[in-house]
Order: C-alpha cells, then structure tokens, then sequence
C-alpha cells in the first residue's frame, strides 16, 4: 500500500502543480484548504462491537471549473479509534488508525452571493492498521467510494470557511466524517 499512497502522492501533485496554473490563466479559480472534525465508527466487526470517535483532520486542493463544477484531491486521517472489547473472559485494548487520499468531483448550488450548497464524491484510496492489546493485525488497503455533502460560507475574495459530512464506504465498514475548515482560492 505504501507504492499505491506514493505513487497516488505524486501523481496528485503533478496533476495539481499542472492544472493550477493553467487554471489561473483560463480564470478559473483554484483552491487549497484543510478541514478538522469527528469520525464516528460504529460497527461489528466478526463479533466485535465498535463504536468510538477520533479526532480527523483533511488537506484538499481542488479546481473549480464553474461556480457549480469542480475537482478536488486531498489526505485524510481517520484519527485513532480506540475501544475495549470483550473475547470472552478477557478484555482486549483495540486500535484501528486509518488514512487515505481522495479524488473526487464537486457540484456547488449558489444559495446567495456568498453562501453555497455542495455535494462530493469519489473514491477513496485508503489503508488501516489495526491492533489488539499491541498485536497488530495486517489489513490491506482498498479503493471505495465517498460522498458527502455542505456548506460554504465565502468571507472575502479568497476566503471561506466550510462544514460537511463525508461519508467513507469501506469494505465492510462505514464511517462518516463531521468537519470545519477553510478554503484559499487563488
């Protein structure tokens, strides 16, 4: 997975490096930006009930091709769940961390002159490492879908601050994503 997330690394930065300056002289506007919030994972897993939050933060940059069409990529850290579980008569300490990049299309609906509505997704390309009282577990990485949706409040030229939900779809498992944060446009 570490070829996958290096390779993905790069061809996000070429892909942005590329299209950014291109998108400024077509006057279209490009953006970067970094969102904070909650995950929530709240599932079964082969007998073992988890349901905990971790702090999750996000880094994006994007293009916005129209005032309702974009493209984005960014890294996204799940943060650390951590939960105790019961294995009969033994209670275990398990971790799971994840982490992943994104690529994804956004729609916007202007609400006011400042104010808009948006929608996401994409696939997810991602890897987890889980634990159990220190042991780790192999988990292999995976693409899957996100969608999501928020709001976006622009307080200048080149300024915005953000809320969404994002919902990540992996494999067996879903886990949604509350944040805030803030756009630069250039």
């Amino acid at each position: 997975m570490k070829r996958t997330k290096t390779t993905l690394s790069l061809a996000t930065a070429l892909v942005l490096t590329t299209a950014l300056p291109l998108a400024a002289q077509a006057d279209i506007d490009s953006y970067v930006g970094a969102n904070i919030g909650n995950a929530r994972l709240d599932n079964n897993f082969d007998g073992f009930e988890f349901d905990t939050d971790a702090n999750a933060y996000r880094f994006f940059g994007g293009i916005q091709f129209s005032d309702t069409f974009g493209i984005e990529a960014g890294y996204l850290n799940f943060g650390d769940f951590t939960e105790t579980v019961d294995l009969g008569d033994l209670l275990s300490r398990a971790d799971i961390t994840g982490d992943g990049w994104t690529l994804g299309a956004t729609l916007a609906l202007p609400l006011s002159e400042n104010l808009s509505l948006f929608g996401k997704g994409g696939v997810f390309f991602w890897d987890a490492d889980i634990s159990v009282d220190g042991f780790t577990i192999d988990t292999p990485g995976d693409e899957n879908p996100y969608y999501g949706a928020g709001l976006k409040l622009d307080l200048g030229e080149r300024f915005s601050l953000t809320g969404d939900w994002t919902v990540y779809e992996l494999d067996v498992v879903e886990t949604d994503v509350i944040s805030l944060g803030f756009t630069y446009s250039f």
